[in-house]
C-alpha cells in the first residue's frame, strides 16, 4: 500500500460513518419492529372479526356458503389494509403502491373477464339463494342436484350420478327451477280413455286409486276432471298433490296403477287410427 492510498484512509471519518451507520439502522429498525408489530397485531384482529361473525351468523343460523363466503371476504379485506398500513411504517410510498395495485387489478381484470362475470355471479347467488345444497335444480339447460356452490362456479350431479360444473355466470343470466324449493308438488297426469267408455266410471275408478295411496294428499284435493275431447279419445285430468320427495314415486306407480285397473275392469285405452278408404276406378 502507497503513502496516497494510506493518507485517503487516513482522511475517513470512521467514526462518523458508524455513527451515521447506527443511526440509520436504529431508525430502520425502529420503523420494521412497528410494522411487524402491526401485521401481528391486524391479523389477530381480523382472526377475532372473522370469529365474531361466524358466531353471529351460526347464532341466526344463516346458511353454511354465506357464512363462508362473508368470512373470508372480511378477513382478507382487514388484511389489505393492515399490509398497507405495515409498508407504509417502513418508508413505502403507499399511494404509488395503491396506484400500481389498481392498474395491475385493472390489467387483470380485463384479463379475466369471464371469470369476473362468474364471481359477481356468485357473490349474487349467495346472497340471493336462488338454491341450496342438496336441491334438485334445472339451470343452464340441466338438471341436477346441488353438490356445492363455489365462487366461480356450481357443482350438480345428473339423476344418472354425472358430476356437472355449471359456470355461476350462466346460471344468473338464465331460468332457474328449483324443484326442492317447496315441501309439496302436483303431479300433473293426462290419462286418456275411449269415447264408449262410461265417463262417471272412469271418474269414480280414478278417484279410487287416488284415495288408495296414503302419499297423496287429501287437501288440496286432488283434481279429477275431463280435460278435453281429442280426436282419438277423451282427456282427464289427474292432479293429485304430494310432498317434493313423493314426486316421482307416486307418478310412476299411480301410472302402473291405472293401467293394470283399468285392464281389469274393462276400460280401454285408445290409440290414434287411421281410416283409409280405397276407391277402385273402372
Amino acid at each position: 500500500m502507497n503513502d496516497s492510498t494510506m493518507t485517503a484512509l487516513d482522511r475517513i471519518d470512521w467514526i462518523s460513518i458508524l455513527a451515521s451507520t447506527k443511526t440509520v439502522a436504529i431508525s430502520f429498525g425502529g420503523k420494521l419492529l412497528v410494522a411487524l408489530i402491526i401485521f401481528y397485531v391486524g391479523r389477530i384482529v381480523a382472526k377475532m372479526l372473522v370469529k365474531g361473525i361466524h358466531k353471529v351468523m351460526r347464532a341466526q343460523e344463516v346458511d353454511q356458503i354465506l357464512e363462508t363466503f362473508v368470512c373470508n371476504l372480511a378477513y382478507w379485506m382487514v388484511m389489505v389494509f393492515v399490509i398497507i398500513a405495515a409498508i407504509s411504517q417502513i418508508g413505502v410510498q403507499t399511494t404509488s403502491f395503491i396506484a400500481v395495485m389498481g392498474a395491475a387489478g385493472l390489467a387483470v381484470g380485463l384479463a379475466l373477464q369471464g371469470s369476473l362475470s362468474n364471481f359477481a355471479a356468485g357473490v349474487l347467488i349467495v346472497v340471493f339463494r336462488p338454491y341450496r345444497v342438496g336441491d334438485f335444480v334445472e339451470v343452464a339447460g340441466i338438471s341436477g342436484s346441488v353438490v356445492q356452490v363455489q365462487i366461480l362456479s356450481t357443482i350438480l350431479n345428473t339423476g344418472d350420478n354425472k358430476q356437472i360444473v355449471v359456470p355461476n355466470a350462466q346460471i344468473m343470466n338464465s331460468i332457474i327451477t328449483n324443484y326442492s324449493a317447496n315441501n309439496t308438488r302436483r303431479v300433473d297426469m293426462i290419462i286418456s280413455v275411449s269415447y264408449d267408455d262410461n265417463l262417471d266410471k272412469v271418474r269414480n275408478t280414478l278417484r279410487e286409486l287416488v284415495n288408495a295411496d296414503s302419499r297423496i294428499m287429501q287437501d288440496p284435493e286432488c283434481l279429477i276432471a275431463v280435460a278435453e275431447l281429442a280426436d282419438s279419445s277423451v282427456n282427464f285430468f289427474v292432479r293429485p298433490w304430494v310432498a317434493s320427495s313423493d314426486y316421482w314415486a307416486v307418478k310412476l306407480d299411480l301410472t302402473e296403477s291405472i293401467k293394470k285397473r283399468f285392464d281389469q275392469d274393462g276400460i280401454s285405452f285408445p290409440f290414434p287410427q287411421q281410416d283409409v278408404h280405397l276407391y277402385k276406378q273402372e
